[in-house]
Order: structure tokens, then C-alpha cells, then sequence
């Protein structure tokens, strides 16, 4: 987030949208970080050599940083739909793949999220950047109708515009071109009007800091508990950055990207302290799925994890995540098992909320987060991004092993030297299945069935076909939000009447939005 932008007149409206101010103590704050396709081995604090981030390392350092911690899923609208429900995705139709511009399906609104139970309980709530779980009619699946007063941000992922593939840093911004995908510039949303489209890139994350900082200084005002869920663009490809951070970074066009990143969660962490709310917030700071090997340096790095995005294998599901709440939680580093589902029950405990009378797939790591006991989760189930009940969880990992049922390459995960990883090598059956000791071999490199296995290897491999067995018998598929297909007309734009479209639909503030300002709610 950089330096603070003109005034924008929604900041205003922000007291508005808070609930009245309550007698009671102000339970805890939360601020929700979500990288984007961010690999295992991509911070410093997880051992890369030459990244730049140093305040994500410095929160590594005063908090806890998990070494055995999944996202759940291998591609972005299933894992945030996880994240925000604590329900594998499936269960919310969230397959196969991922939302388009055009979707006619979205995360479905009888659904609970964490914005809705803490919006219960009197919290405001906010979020910023990616949304990817559907847009739908007239906005019918955005944030504001799935428990966010307020969204600003992209309703999908930013390489789903017309061009993919061009350079957007200053001083050369060419974020935009001639070439054509058949889809609508990528818009920028207040709410559920357009402010921007195509969405200035290179001014983005400053406008996003602008909007944070307000938001936490206006809470903290009003003493108001709040949830900040901050979904960053980086590190997903194409790669883009604000002035203050292009070209400084060893790491070329991705490093800069992962500096701005890095920079934004400082001023959050900022923000937090100007308006002494530091040691009332739980700050949470993970992934939603590996790297993209397929864009080779611009992809990003999953250590020494095998594979990446889109597959079943550690660096397609395994992220990097941190927690800080200074006077909470001591500094220190955990190898418990611990997933984006169990985000959820978590929050919810801390606020007194009450938990969705719904199956839900995640725990609460309160005792693991405050040092009093280990992990309540002890399996974490692996379905690719294409799932359904034939095959069910590819692979399963029950403590220290991981037994491997199927396996399968992505394009995501392409260019890396192991063919196992690319996208033409076909779904794999294994019968037994391939079992790894993942605490001596994190790189699923050794089958332990391949040698002498010897008897607690055997006897896991005996509990996690239980496993297997338990959760098939109680997991029930919900409809296919994505297999509803596609339709043009539905795609964003800020001109409808416009023509021809997708083409037509462009329009700015700097340069005379329709509406002749930024939108403001009535």
C-alpha cells in the first residue's frame, strides 16, 4: 500500500454502514490476509534467498508460523470458499475449476460466512481485492450479499480481462492492449458498482491502502469490533506494482510484486498500531493455493515441496501462514496440522459467535494459537480441482503420512523438471497407494511401500483408508456452481447499454465516468 491518493467520497460513507456503538468490552478484532497462488518457498522467513519481505518476516518472527498448514483446494475459487465457510468446497458446488466473468453460478447466498456470523455480532465488516466466487445477475453473488458491508475490489481473478499477458509496471504501463479473450475489461467494484474499467493497476494497492487505513482508524473511532479480510492480487501472474515498489526487488517482475504485497500487510500492521489496536486484532496471513510453475520464474516457488498449482501433491495445497497477536500468541513455529477450514470456528470462538448449523469441516486452533494444547485436526483431505464422489479425496494425510489414491499433472504446475507435475501427464490410479512419511520426506520423492515398510507405516496407511471411508459416508456433493455455464451478458460492465460489447465496456473517473463521480450509496 503506498503513499495516500486523492479523496474518494465513499470513504465517507463508512460511519454510515457501522452498527451502533454497545456497552460491552470490544471483543478482538480480525484481519484476514490472503495471498495469490504464494508458494511454500516464497517468503524469506520460509527460506528463500532473495526475497524482499520484510515485514512478513518480521511477523513470522513475533508470531507463529506454521510449517504444516493446507490450503483446500489447488486453484482460487474452491480455497476461498473454504476460507470464508470452513466447509471443504465441495460441499458448496464449488467445482470443477474456477468462476469466469460470465458464470451464471456463484458461492451460493445460503451459505454462512465468517463476515455473516461476525455481522451477527455486532462486528463491521470489510473486505478488499480479490472475490472470485461468482458475480452473477445484476451482482447477486458479490461480497455485500455474503455478510460484507462494505467490498472494494475485482469480482474475479485479474488475468481474466482481454490481456494476459502484458508488462504493467511504472514507468511503462502497457496493462492493456489489443488483444482479445472475448471477455469484458477487468473492473474495479465499490460495492456493487463499477468505479473503474479497465481497473488502473499500478494504483490499485495504494488506492486499497487508502481504503484499509480508513476503515481500522472509522472502527477504532466507533470502538467498533471489525473483520478485515484483505485478498490480495499478488502473487498470481501477470505480475504488477505500484511505483514505489517496481523495479526494486532481486527477484525481477515477481519479487516486486511479492515487495508490494509484503509492504501492504506493513502498513496494515501499521494501521493496527497508530489506532492502538495491535494487541486486540488476531492477524492471519496465508495462501490460497501453490505457485504456477508454468510461468517458470514468474510463478513463484514452492521450495522444496513437489509440483504445484492445480495438482494434489504438498506444493499445490501446502502454503506458507502466519499468526500475531502480540500479548496472545508467542512467537514461535508449529508443525501441527492446521487448514484454511479451521479458519472459521476459530474466529467465531474468539468473537462468542455462535457456529453455522451446518457440517462443517474445520476445528478451532485456539489452544494451538494460545499455547495451551495441540491441533484438534488431525487429517487433511486432498481433492484436485476437477473433483466428484467416484473418485473422491485423491490423496489423504493423516499425521505424518500422506497416502496418494490418485494423482494427477496441471498446466499450472508445467516447466518444472518432474513430468509428474505437467499438465498432459493423465490421472493416475494407485492400488495400494503411495505412501510418504512427510516429516522425513516433504518432497514426496520415497514410496515407503516401494521398499520395507515397517509397521507404523503400515498401520497408517490402515487408519487412513478409515478415514477415506469416514468422510465419503458423510460428505454430500452440492450442486455445481460452475457447471451452469456461461453467459456473456452477465459479464461486468460499467456501460451496459454500450456496444459493441465486451469491447465497449471502459470507463474511468480520471477520464469522465458515466455517472460523472464515484458512485455513493443512498
Amino acid at each position: 500500500m503506498g503513499p495516500q491518493g486523492r479523496h474518494h467520497p465513499w470513504l465517507l460513507l463508512l460511519p454510515l454502514l457501522l452498527p451502533p456503538v454497545g456497552a460491552a468490552a470490544a471483543p478482538p478484532n480480525f484481519v484476514l490476509v490472503l495471498a495469490d497462488d504464494l508458494g511454500f518457498g516464497d517468503l524469506g522467513s520460509y527460506g528463500h534467498p532473495s526475497s524482499a519481505t520484510p515485514h512478513l518476516d518480521r511477523l513470522a518472527a513475533r508470531g507463529l508460523r506454521f510449517t504444516d498448514f493446507y490450503s483446500s483446494a489447488a486453484v482460487c475459487s474452491p480455497s476461498r470458499a473454504a476460507l470464508l465457510t470452513g466447509r471443504l468446497p465441495v460441499r458448496s458446488g464449488i467445482y470443477p475449476g474456477v468462476f469466469d466473468p460470465g458464470s451464471r453460478g456463484g458461492l451460493p447466498l445460503a451459505e454462512l460466512t465468517v463476515a455473516e456470523l461476525l455481522q451477527e455480532r455486532g462486528y463491521a465488516t470489510a473486505m478488499v481485492g480479490k472475490w472470485h466466487l461468482g458475480f452473477g445477475r445484476n451482482g447477486s453473488f458479490l461480497p455485500v450479499h455474503q455478510g460484507f458491508q462494505h467490498f472494494l475490489g475485482v469480482p474475479y481473478s485479474h488475468d481474466q480481462g482481454p490481456c494476459q499477458n502484458l508488462t504493467c509496471f511504472p514507468p511503462d504501463t502497457k496493462c492493456f492492449g489489443t488483444c482479445d479473450q472475448g471477455v469484458v475489461a477487468v473492473p474495479l467494484l465499490w460495492n456493487q458498482s463499477i468505479v473503474q474499467q479497465p481497473v488502473s493497476f499500478p494504483e490499485l494497492v495504494p488506492l486499497y491502502g487508502r481504503f484499509c487505513r480508513e476503515f481500522i482508524a472509522r472502527c477504532a473511532r466507533e470502538r467498533r469490533p471489525f473483520l478485515l479480510y484483505y485478498a490480495s492480487h499478488h502473487t498470481h501472474y501477470p505480475q504488477f506494482a505500484s511505483r514505489e515498489f517496481a523495479g526494486t526487488a532481486r527477484r525481477g517482475p515477481f519479487g516486486d510484486a511479492l515487495a508490494e504485497f509484503d509492504g501492504s500487510v506493513g502498513q496494515l500492521l501499521q494501521a493496527l498500531r497508530d489506532n492502538g489496536l495491535e494487541n486486540n486484532t488476531l492477524v492471519f496471513v496465508t495462501s490460497d493455493n501453490g505457485p504456477s510453475t508454468l510461468r517458470m520464474a514468474r510463478g513463484g516457488s514452492a521450495g522444496h515441496l513437489k509440483c504445484g498449482k492445480g495438482t494434489t501433491y504438498e506444493g499445490g495445497m501446502r502454503e506458507p501462514a502466519l499468526a500475531y497477536w502480540p500479548g496472545r500468541i508467542a512467537p514461535g513455529v508449529t508443525h501441527e496440522l492446521a487448514s484454511t477450514l479451521d479458519i472459521l470456528p476459530t474466529v467465531a470462538a474468539l468473537a462468542g459467535a455462535a457456529l453455522p448449523k451446518v457440517a462443517l469441516d474445520g476445528f478451532d486452533l485456539s489452544p494451538l494459537l494460545f499455547g495451551a494444547g495441540q491441533s484438534p485436526r488431525r487429517a487433511v483431505f486432498f481433492f484436485p480441482p476437477a473433483p466428484d464422489p467416484l473418485h473422491g479425496p485423491f490423496a489423504i494425510r493423516l499425521g505424518r503420512y500422506k497416502a496418494h489414491y490418485f494423482t494427477q499433472g496441471s498446466f499450472h504446475s508445467d516447466t518444472t523438471p518432474d513430468q509428474a507435475c505437467h499438465g498432459l501427464t493423465p490421472l493416475t490410479p494407485h492400488l495400494p497407494p503411495l505412501l510418504f512419511d512427510l516429516e522425513a520426506d516433504p518432497a514426496e520423492n520415497y514410496d515407503l511401500l516401494q521398499g520395507q515398510p515397517g509397521p507404523e507405516a503400515l498401520q497408517a496407511l490402515k487408519d487412513i483408508a478409515v478415514q477415506k471411508v469416514l468422510l465419503e459416508q458423510r460428505l454430500q456433493f452440492g450442486e455445481s456452481q460452475i457447471r451452469k455455464g456461461r453467459d456473456p451478458s452477465l459479464q461486468p460492465c460499467c456501460n451496459p447499454g454500450c456496444s459493441p460489447k465486451p469491447s465497449c465496456c471502459r470507463c474511468s473517473p480520471q477520464l469522465g465516468h458515466p455517472k460523472g463521480a464515484w458512485p455513493r450509496l443512498q
